[in-house]
């Protein structure tokens, strides 16, 4: 099995080379047959990370189907909308899993306290990176491979995301290789919906208020007709992601 290229990452990371012949192979495998490499190869040190937005729903059901019970995390922020948190509860009972909440050092009114109040209405990016980038950055540096619900269709910026990622952070212990493995990539928008509606899988009651990409309650609006799924996140504001996907350096690059 390969190792990464500092002693700081965990073992069963790909070289670039197997990253980029695991991807061409990934982009025609089922996702259960995704879901069960990153289980052989990585274990409990495989997490899904989820914001319960469609495609996440769908990959853990798959995964439990498949008999795999990978960790599950989510971003707690404290600016959650309500109908959130109660599909966080539904979920668990739902999949019998529990669905670990990563929280900022701050609370909401610790961090009005230290850096003014509504900071997410005047530094977006600060805000963002204080109460989402920062706690999963610590959460990576226990893992080996992170399973995020990322697809090419939700936006530009998304479109050439690979099913199989090779990225380098700095962790405590120095610079740090990571797996981000994205297997409802190549998956629709309706075809998510549908799975989600045959299997009765619980899911966040605001999709169904017109929200297509739910977020920290004051930079989520609702999408216009014609818009991309993403266009109702930070209105107003130049700025597409909240951070976790960028942070990190990617190790490989390639063509779809």
């Amino acid at each position: 099995m390969s190792t990464g290229s500092d002693n700081s990452s965990p073992a069963g990371i790909p070289t670039p080379a197997e990253v980029a012949a695991l991807d061409a192979r990934f982009n025609t495998a089922s996702t259960p047959e995704i879901l069960t490499w990153a289980w052989e190869r990585f274990g409990p040190q495989a997490a899904v990370g989820t914001s319960f937005q469609g495609a996440g729903l769908v990959m853990m059901h798959l995964a439990k189907t498949a008999g795999i019970r990978f960790p599950v995390f989510t971003l707690d922020t404290g600016l959650l909308f309500p109908e959130t948190l109660a599909v966080k509860q539904r979920l668990e009972e739902f999949l019998g899993w529990e669905i670990e909440a990563l929280q900022a050092d701050l609370t909401v009114e610790e961090q009005a306290e230290a850096m003014g109040p509504e900071l997410w209405r005047r530094e977006p990016d600060l805000c963002c990176t204080a109460r989402k980038v920062l706690p999963l950055q610590r959460k990576l540096e226990n893992l080996g491979c992170w399973l995020t619900g990322l697809r090419r269709e939700q936006s530009s910026t998304r479109a050439g995301v690979g099913i199989i990622e090779l990225y380098t952070f700095e962790s405590g212990n120095g610079p740090r290789d990571i797996v981000k493995l994205n297997p409802m990539a190549n998956w629709s928008r309706d075809a998510i919906w549908q799975y989600i509606h045959q299997h009765k899988i619980p899911y966040n009651a605001l999709h169904d208020q017109g929200y297509r990409s739910i977020g920290c309650w004051p930079c989520t609006t609702k999408t216009g007709a014609g818009e991309s799924e993403r266009a109702g996140r930070w209105t107003g504001f130049n700025k597409v992601e909240c951070g976790i996907h960028t942070f990190m350096s990617k190790k490989v690059n390639f063509d779809i």
